[in-house]
């Protein structure tokens, strides 16, 4: 039977397009194993799955083969299945490609519950869920699956059905829960017609499996099988989990009741998100994180924050701080001795040998990374010069020395008029001559994540001239602005592009143009820090609590949260906190830290709507530089000549994707999200 006519009997025999046949059809079609188990073609028919779990190693492919059905975590921008930062006030694109970019979809309105493009995951991750389901209940038949290999197979299989979970929650709202459930085939509708959970419940199934997975992942992978799971992987998802469950949009309070009150499980009238507050969620989250920084390997503590030492091209910190008595010690203690450039950039551009990075939780090498950097190329330079940073991004970064820009000290000030005079270089970045003074001073994560005009570009593989070491600006009547391109919508919108991911020795035009590899850290330690001290900043009292079998209690430690920011703040280059500062200072520095550190990693998305402030923020118009007109004109904050800025919509459906609209028309009881069609 070959795969076309097995699928359409199963059509047949129930229903086409529907979650039922997510769940019941056979996972294999989708997943080609030759190179595993040399049988030719496709696993299509249930002969074919007998002969899967004959041996330990077609089990171990077959799990594989579910693993490989997950998306490219960077894939967060063309064709991307998550919203990611094009739905959000960090990014944006004039790109005339607009079908690809699906998060500026997202945020235009054109994405519906019967048109959802590359968002159409649902039934994908049901898929591996069902093929998870298979091997847990089937590993058992193979006569040469050892105990060691069981063990295995049984804590990564479990770590990624809890993955996709995890993925359908955060993207989807609460799924419905099968637990280790292989649905039959040829039943009647109220078999297959399940409610779904509501979300305390899926939180507490995903952290369980992510749990149980944990005890018999490894701690350390060797080089060649990283971005496997480990132990960390699996605590750092749940870290993540325990902190957006404690956050305002699904704690009870406003947020969650403005969102969610009239959501309801037409089943039985539960509220899908809880309406009651409960502290002791914020312990919780802070415990979850605290084990993932206790974590230890065999050569001490796992996971710590990337960083490089000094050397003779690191600037010297800024003089004269004040505000943190601990600013000038030397690190962990203080911002002294490393270079705060190279410290945040080398971890993006590839400088870093990827595998090891002791800041990367969880990673993978991203391919789609590396391809996106030609996004923001110049494109007199071969690339598409467009995928742009937001004012707003821009004005968030910290002068040198950690003050803002609207306090910017005499020192190192702040202006938006006149140029720098004379080339300043550090850490192998060159700071131009001419460039506008509203971009000097700056922290170093600025020079590492922002390309503006007159920005240097040394794209040192190139080899042909006029492809290298090139100053690039984005003036109408500039090669690269507006007027000059060979499309009105091929140039930064904005006046800025994202350089995060760009080495210097990256190319895309001229003889022996390359790029090095990329990683994309799915989950940093930064985070973890960042997530442990919010959730301690939100605590009002003291709470025991128990995560992984072990008791913890905490406190607004202060001491606590303290060294946990000031360790990114220092990596930075930035003064930390002092220990004075009230729990809404904290929060709203947690906040802006959040955003800069996090730039283009995909968090801004979920952290705007777990706080509780969407509306809030994406309300606030895109704005950059005026690119309509010379450099005279250009260097003033406007929002873009563009209809899509102001087509951008705010609304709560926006909270949650939909569910698609084939799944809910099907199933009775599959609730679709707020605001959404059904």
């Amino acid at each position: 039977m070959n795969k076309l006519n097995f699928h359409m009997i199963i059509e047949k025999k129930l229903f086409k397009g529907s979650l039922a046949i997510v769940l019941l059809s056979l996972m294999l079609s989708l997943f080609s194993c030759k190179d595993f188990l040399s049988v030719d073609g496709y696993f299509s028919d249930e002969i074919k799955l007998d002969t899967v779990f004959a041996k330990a190693r077609y089990i171990e492919a077959y799990m594989w083969g579910a693993a490989a059905a997950f998306p490219d975590e960077g894939n967060i921008l063309q064709n991307n299945y998550t919203p990611g930062p094009l739905a959000t006030d960090e990014a944006f694109t004039s790109f005339f490609t607009l079908h690809s970019y699906n998060g500026m979809r997202y945020v235009l309105g054109e994405i519906t519950a019967g048109a959802m493009y590359s968002f159409n995951t649902w039934g994908n991750l049901y898929q591996i869920i069902r093929k998870c389901n298979t091997i847990l209940m089937r590993i058992d038949e193979a006569p040469d699956m050892t105990t060691r290999k069981r063990t295995e197979i049984m804590a990564i299989t479990r770590f990624i059905r809890a993955y996709a979970y995890y993925n359908i929650l955060v993207d989807f709202g609460p799924p419905i829960l099968l637990g280790d459930e292989i649905m039959a085939s040829n039943e009647g509708m109220e078999y297959y017609d399940r409610p779904r959970s509501t979300y305390d419940e899926a939180v507490e199934y995903i952290c369980s499996e992510f749990e149980t997975a944990a005890e018999n992942l490894p701690t350390t992978l060797p080089l060649m099988e990283f971005g496997r799971p480990t132990k960390g992987a699996a605590y750092g998802l749940v870290a993540r989990l325990r902190l957006t469950h404690a956050s305002p949009l699904y704690n009870g309070g406003n947020a969650a009741r403005q969102a969610f009150a009239n959501w309801k499980r037409s089943t039985d009238g539960a509220q899908y998100v809880s309406q009651n507050y409960d502290e002791k969620r914020w312990a919780i989250a802070a415990a979850a994180a605290k084990r993932v920084m206790d974590l230890e390997g065999a050569g001490g503590t796992l996971y710590r924050l990337h960083t490089i030492e000094a050397d003779s091209d690191t600037p010297p910190l800024p003089a004269g701080v004040t505000s943190d008595p601990n600013y000038y010690e030397q690190w962990p203690n203080g911002a002294a001795g490393i270079d705060h450039f190279k410290s945040y950039s080398e971890m993006f551009t590839g400088e870093s040998v990827i595998p090891t990075n002791p800041e990367y939780v969880w990673g993978r090498k991203s391919g789609i990374i590396t391809e996106n950097t030609r996004m923001s190329f110049p494109q007199k330079l071969d690339g598409w010069n467009g995928m742009c940073v937001t004012q707003k991004v821009v004005d968030a970064y910290s002068m040198v020395d950690g003050r803002s820009i609207n306090n910017s000290s005499e020192a190192y000030p702040y202006s938006e008029t006149n140029f720098t005079n004379g080339v300043k270089t550090f850490s192998g970045y060159r700071l131009n001559s001419g460039v506008s003074n509203m971009y000097a001073n700056r922290e170093m994560r600025f020079y590492a994540s922002v390309g503006f005009s007159e920005c240097f570009w040394p794209m040192s593989s190139s080899t042909s001239s006029g492809y290298y070491n090139q100053t690039i600006t984005y003036y109408f009547d500039s090669p690269n602005g507006k007027g000059g391109v060979s499309a009105p919508q091929d140039c930064p919108i904005t006046g800025y592009v994202i350089k995060k991911f760009i080495h210097p020795n990256d190319a895309w035009g001229g003889t022996n143009a390359r790029r090095m590899d990329k990683g994309f850290p799915i989950i940093r330690y930064a985070e973890i820090l960042l997530s442990y001290a919010e959730a301690l900043n939100n605590l009002k009292s003291s709470h025991t609590v128990e995560v992984g079998g072990q008791q913890y209690t905490f406190s607004r430690d202060m001491d606590e949260i303290k060294k946990a920011v000031n360790l990114v703040r220092y990596r930075a280059g930035l003064p930390g906190l002092n220990g004075s500062e009230d729990a809404s200072v904290v929060q709203s520095m947690i906040e802006k830290e959040r955003m800069v550190e996090f730039l283009f990693e995909n968090r801004r998305y979920y952290d705007v709507r777990r706080w509780g402030i969407y509306e809030e923020t994406e309300s606030e118009p895109i704005r950059g530089m005026n690119i309509e007109g010379p450099k005279e004109v250009f260097y003033q904050k406007v929002i873009p000549n563009t209809a899509r800025i102001g087509a951008r919509i705010v609304n709560k459906r926006l909270l949650l994707m939909p569910i698609p609209l084939n799944e809910v028309r099907i199933l009775p009881s599959l609730d679709q999200n707020p605001g959404w069609e059904k």
